[in-house]
């Protein structure tokens, strides 16, 4: 999602900022966003899964929607627009993406709402696409109404490009084990040479029962808060740790506050599923290359300098892990699930109470650091978020974006009573954790970001 400024636009052209404004721009750039022109194909008997049919025509009539905020047209009001637009799964007889132009905002905003297929691009590729539909610094991005579009595969060749992914993995799958084989032998040696600290981490498959894990509703709720990049990089110099580690301790503070109040309890530490990207080109626009730290967050901790502490040592050993089995190894044995996999995660995520991988996810991607323009509109917050996994809801996402952090937040509708409750603990634990380091707890104003939504108030 990103906001729109549409005041500057409006005072140097002749019309004022709109849906046809931001429908041209997709069209004279989908030469450029080439997963949005990828569409899902099926191979015959379920011989191997689905592939992408790449430069397919694309219908904009179909997916470049308008969408109105009710009002008063704030933060609150956006936020339950996407929370329903997220409800609704995309189609996947057609290239898996949808865009909504929101109007009927507050002070000359627009919305610019995308809903992409997590398949079609991760974070990473996610903010490549973004820039590419952004004009960034001044620059223009050079634009063209046609693309090149190609003709589907007849069954007969799909099934032969299925052989010959099945012949290749079949000859990689020797050395696959034995990179898993080493791996294991590694981490188990690294493990028995580490001390301190461990017995107040979370253990893996060992996750404990909490409000946010349940079978996970149809329904989505989403909640998004912006405040200042310097707060962030001003905490994580003063505490000597990373930007990262910050944002996974407000993770954990605020998951501790929402923990105490609809459990009563916050007595054993989670586990976050923390996505990593395997491949960072500023090229790359679509894939999922990403691999997964598991992050034990300390929210059984009541010290918030502490739970920096053990938030920084539990990440730097997650990050080892990762790096002893190699960052590839698990997108790579995804490749060998069967086809019926989707199914069977499928039934999972319908059935299942508890999650014994992870607790919540908790991502941070690194967005534009310069100022953008979509349309000639000015780009003022951007927000994302990844999907609910089974009996998993809750993804919070952090974006950067030149000078300020963007927060948002994806759960269920069955978990909050206001999903703005899950911002506002991420607020409150990063005051926290900068009164007890001895820093202003008055959080910088972002000017340029919409007016807060708390809980409760409009």
């Amino acid at each position: 999602m990103a906001i729109i400024d549409a005041t500057s636009y409006d005072a140097t052209h002749d019309s004022p900022y709109s849906f046809e404004v931001f429908r041209r721009t997709i069209a004279r750039r989908l030469h450029l966003l080439d997963p949005l022109r990828y569409r899902l194909i099926d191979i015959p008997f379920r011989f191997h899964h689905p592939m992408w049919l790449e430069n397919c025509d694309v219908d904009l009539d179909y997916h470049v929607r308008t969408v109105s905020v009710p009002a008063p047209g704030g933060r609150r009001e956006l936020d339950e627009v996407i929370g329903r637009i997220a409800s609704t799964p995309l189609d996947r007889d057609r290239p898996l993406w949808e865009f909504y132009f929101a109007e009927g905002m507050a002070d000359n905003r627009f919305a610019l709402i995308g809903k992409v297929h997590h398949t079609l691009a991760d974070g990473v590729a996610s903010a490549n696409l973004l820039a590419r539909l952004m004009d960034l610094g001044g620059t223009v991005t050079p634009e063209r109404d046609e693309y090149t579009t190609c003709q589907p595969p007849t069954k007969s060749q799909l099934l032969a490009e299925a052989s010959r992914d099945h012949l290749q993995k079949v000859a990689e799958f020797p050395g696959l084990v034995g990179e898993a084989v080493r791996g294991t032998f590694r981490v188990r040696r690294r493990t028995h040479d580490q001390r301190g600290g461990t017995d107040e981490m979370a253990k893996m498959f060992r996750t404990p029962p909490t409000f946010l894990n349940h079978v996970v509703s149809p329904g989505r709720t989403f909640a998004t808060a912006s405040v200042a990049l310097a707060d962030i990089k001003e905490t994580a110099r003063h505490l000597g740790v990373t930007f990262n580690d910050v944002v996974l301790s407000v993770s954990a503070g605020g998951l501790r506050e929402l923990l105490l109040r609809y459990d009563g309890r916050a007595d054993r530490p989670l586990l976050a599923s923390v996505p990593v990207a395997t491949d960072r080109s500023p090229d790359r626009v679509t894939g999922n290359e990403i691999s997964g730290l598991a992050v034990s967050l300390p929210v059984h901790v009541d010290d918030p300098l502490r739970r920096v502490r053990l938030t920084a040592l539990a990440t730097k050993r997650a990050k080892e892990v990762h790096d002893l089995m190699g960052p590839r190894l698990q997108g790579k044995m995804m490749e060998y699930l069967p086809p019926f996999a989707p199914t069977a995660f499928r039934w999972q995520s319908e059935h299942a109470t508890h999650n014994r991988i992870m607790n919540v996810a908790v991502s941070s991607v690194p967005g534009p650091r310069e100022h953008g323009h979509i349309g000639g509109g000015d780009v003022t917050e951007i927000y994302s978020v990844g999907v609910l996994s089974a009996a998993s809801a809750f993804n919070m996402t952090v974006w950067s974006y030149v000078d300020q952090v963007d927060i948002s937040v994806l759960s269920d509708d069955q978990t909050f009573r206001d999903i703005h409750e899950a911002t506002d603990a991420m607020l409150h634990a990063l005051v926290e954790i900068r009164s007890a380091a001895g820093l202003p707890a008055e959080l910088r104003r972002v000017d340029t970001a919409m007016a807060p939504a708390s809980a409760g108030v409009g």
